[in-house]
């Protein structure tokens, strides 16, 4: 990765894990960097350990703090990081009433990314992941993308967490398919971190008072995954590399993709269907409030 002064990078969830690790090395390379937080405390100790140059307050799970959020986003940024995430947990709703998942991981990022459009100067990339295989929206229809993100019928943690993956990819090819035709300024890019060792894998044991398992799954990624900076590296390759074309994904070179340097990959097919991307952006301005017309 080669010098960064000069440019400005705005990371959500950079509190821990990949988007703390990735706030730490952009800084190193001389970005002007912005995380977010929910708790302000947290996110000043990130703050401090990264190096940001600054810090917002957000919560992807609450419309009006994304609304009060964006609205402080006055100057423009070269790269925007969709970063923060929550996985396979038990059934919960956001404030406003979404299926916490596909709410924070798609809906959140939508609404917020849809709000400052017109600040990102060159990059907007989104974490995904290759649990988006096991995404599928049901019969994909109108009513069931709308029933899921409200999170209406059988829940499973790891089907709503393969649907709000998917939902980043096909958010990212719908981005750039917008872009290309109302000449935006910005391309959009996905990048998945493999398997990293980062918080994200206890959080939905610990929700669900499975504290063993909880305890197996940290030390079994203490073992066998990558560091979060290791896990950051397609990332990392996603929001500095020259002449990225958008739409590209990235993810680690190694076998099933699980770690290793950065390649340029693709998701499954299913990311690709035009028709499904443009259904899942009509309910996601539906359910925000937010449309990126303009």
């Amino acid at each position: 990765m080669g010098d960064q002064n000069g440019k400005k990078f705005l990371i959500t969830g950079g509190t821990s894990g990949l988007g703390l690790a990735t706030a730490t090395a952009l800084t190193a390379k001389g970005g002007e960097v912005t995380i977010t937080a929910r708790d302000l405390k947290k996110g000043a100790r990130a703050q401090d350990q990264s190096g940001a140059a600054h810090l917002l307050q957000l919560d992807l799970a609450n419309l009006a703090s994304i609304r009060e959020a964006a609205a402080k986003v006055t100057t423009p940024y070269d790269v925007v990081i969709l970063n923060a995430g929550v996985m396979a947990i038990p059934y919960r709703l956001t404030s406003d009433g979404f299926e916490m998942q596909l709410g924070t991981n798609h809906l959140g990022h939508f609404a917020f990314a849809g709000l400052i459009k017109n600040q990102i100067k060159d990059r907007l990339i989104s974490v995904a992941s290759q649990a988006h295989r096991l995404g599928n929206f049901g019969d994909q229809s109108i009513d069931e993308i709308r029933s899921r993100a409200l999170g209406k019928g059988k829940y499973s943690p790891w089907s709503a967490y393969g649907d709000s993956k998917l939902a980043n990819l096909l958010f990212v090819n719908e981005v750039e398919r917008r872009r290309l035709r109302e000449k935006w300024g910005f391309i959009s890019i996905a990048a998945h971190p493999g398997w990293a060792n980062t918080n994200l894998q206890k959080v939905g044991p610990m929700m669900a008072g499975r504290s063993f398992q909880a305890k197996a799954m940290i030390a079994t990624s203490a073992l066998l995954a990558q560091t979060p900076l290791e896990g950051a590296y397609p990332t990392l390759c996603a929001a500095t590399y020259p002449n990225i074309l958008g739409a590209s994904y990235l993810g680690p070179n190694g076998l099933g993709e699980m770690r290793g340097t950065p390649k340029f990959t693709h998701g499954k097919a299913l990311a690709y269907d035009q028709n499904l991307a443009s259904r899942l952006w009509e309910v996601s301005e539906e359910l925000t409030g937010v449309t990126w017309d303009g």
